[in-house]
């Protein structure tokens, strides 16, 4: 029997799997279990004796089966070449009912199109752009779930995984596997999958933090060179620089800690935050905007509360300027997105500053962030459990900050009298506290819905304030004023 089929002969029990000693015979394996080899779940703790097998993606995938259920690593660490023969072995075998489930992948996704229909499905826990027509025609799914408490799925067996694909950097001298880039679900993910496939790659950094996975966790290895996703850097136009100022002067403290989301809206902040002193990190995701600050010594962690000096995120995604900056970076502590974005934890760090992004926002102050009318956008995320962290900050000098564009590039505006029909309200109007465009800050918290009204009118484009005007009188059947 070869050392591959040996890894993958006891698929049925992911704790039995754990301990196969490869080259081994299956009398060692008797022994390791009754020395209680097979009692841990924990993915940072070596299974002595297990040794590593190295194979080829074709060989990784094949013995994945139909109806199997399958995490992928996701953003920067979407292990391409993993999901390329993944493809390729289902259209041979002839599989049916594969699930994909995942947060937000990069790269290409032939999955995820006619010729794959029955045979593989992805279920999108965020959506990006690779997956987004297939979210709204139907051939992939959408679940809708805060960030927080997907690992939960995992946990909880709500989905139960049958594989893990996940992309790692080399082992070190000891053995041990950095889940490198993204943290987030995937530690729950491997902790709670029967088998784990791993893409190894010298161009992964090495982060500190909850993402370590012993060698002897993984049951099949692809060494590979592959490059790392990156983010396209974003168009910072005049809206988005004058939302970042407006942030940065006015709601952003020294000291504060931030948390800023995807896109040229917390981007923009960043770049104006360049003469605040001692600012913390404490964030689902960063990118590059970050760095600048480091750099000048701006971003220093002096403050926080939850891991002070460092900065905690759970994934990051950017350019290979980010990536280096990250390898073997005992500043950075990349985290389980569990407790990263538990508004338990994020509410003890000072002064919290949760800068995220809408589609659009509705009088009363409803949120939409996912979703454009109908038509499924990317996901809930982290805006909730920071949005709410941010409102419950010990201090009382927390800042959740909701920031739009007053309007689209088409010149609709973004402040609206109702949300689109088939929009989704991620943000509840009891959530929002502030509200930034280009014209300004609104301060909805315990302001009434004819107050509310007179803010987010205030700060519309000029072009729609008499439109906003009528229609919030037809609405709330008053005018809107400040007092």
């Amino acid at each position: 029997m070869s050392s591959l089929a040996r890894v993958f002969l006891t698929r049925n029990s992911r704790r039995l799997s754990r301990s196969v000693h490869v080259s081994a015979s299956l009398k060692a394996t008797e022994e390791a279990k009754e020395i209680g080899e097979l009692s841990s779940h924990e993915c940072s703790y070596p299974i002595a004796g297990k040794q590593v097998v190295r194979i080829s993606a074709q060989q990784a995938v094949e013995h994945i089966k139909s109806g199997d259920k399958i995490f992928v690593h996701g953003i920067a660490a979407t292990p391409t070449p993993l999901l390329n023969a993944l493809c390729e072995h289902a259209k041979k075998k002839d599989l049916k009912h594969i699930t994909l489930h995942h947060l937000h992948l990069e790269g290409p996704a032939p999955w995820a199109t006619e010729e794959y229909k029955g045979i593989i499905r992805s279920n999108s826990l965020f959506t990006g752009a690779n997956l987004r027509a297939g979210v709204n025609n139907g051939t992939v799914d959408f679940n809708s779930v805060f960030l927080s408490e997907i690992p939960l799925l995992f946990k909880r067996n709500v989905i139960n995984l049958n594989v893990a694909l996940i992309h790692v950097s080399a082992p070190d001298s000891k053995g041990f596997c950095s889940l490198g880039t993204s943290v987030d679900a995937t530690r729950s993910a491997i902790i709670n999958a029967d088998y784990i496939i791993a893409m190894v790659n010298q161009n992964m950094p090495r982060t500190f933090g909850d993402g370590l996975i012993h060698s002897s966790h993984i049951d099949g290895m692809v060494f590979c060179d592959f490059p790392l996703h990156e983010r396209p850097n974003s168009k910072l136009g005049d809206q988005e620089l004058k939302i970042g100022m407006t942030i940065a002067e006015h709601l952003v403290e020294d000291g504060a800690t931030l948390q800023m989301g995807i896109g040229a809206i917390p981007d923009a902040a960043l770049v104006a935050l360049k003469n605040h002193k001692d600012l913390g990190i404490h964030t689902e995701m960063f990118s590059d905007g970050v760095l600048d600050l480091v750099e000048r010594n701006v971003i220093t962690n002096a403050h926080k509360k939850i891991h002070p000096g460092k900065i905690v995120s759970s994934f990051v995604y950017g350019s290979k300027r980010l990536y280096e900056f990250l390898h073997d970076n005992p500043m950075i502590f990349m985290g389980d997105v569990s407790w990263v974005n538990d508004t338990s934890m994020i509410r003890q760090n000072p002064k919290v500053a949760a800068i995220n992004s809408a589609v659009e926002i509705d009088l009363t102050g409803q949120v939409v962030a996912d979703s454009v009318g109908s038509r499924f956008l990317s996901g809930f995320g982290g805006q909730i459990d920071f949005i709410r962290g941010a409102s419950l900050c010990n201090d009382g000098r927390g800042k959740p900050i909701i920031a739009l564009p007053s309007q689209t590039k088409k010149g609709e505006s973004k402040i609206v009298p109702f949300i689109k029909e088939g929009a989704g309200v991620v943000t509840t109007r009891a959530h929002v506290h502030y509200v930034v465009t280009e014209f300004g800050i609104a301060q909805l918290f315990g302001r009434n819905m004819r107050q509310r009204a007179f803010e987010l009118i205030r700060i519309a484009h000029p072009d729609h304030q008499e439109r906003l005007e009528e229609a919030a009188f037809s609405r709330l059947k008053v005018m809107p004023s400040p007092d």
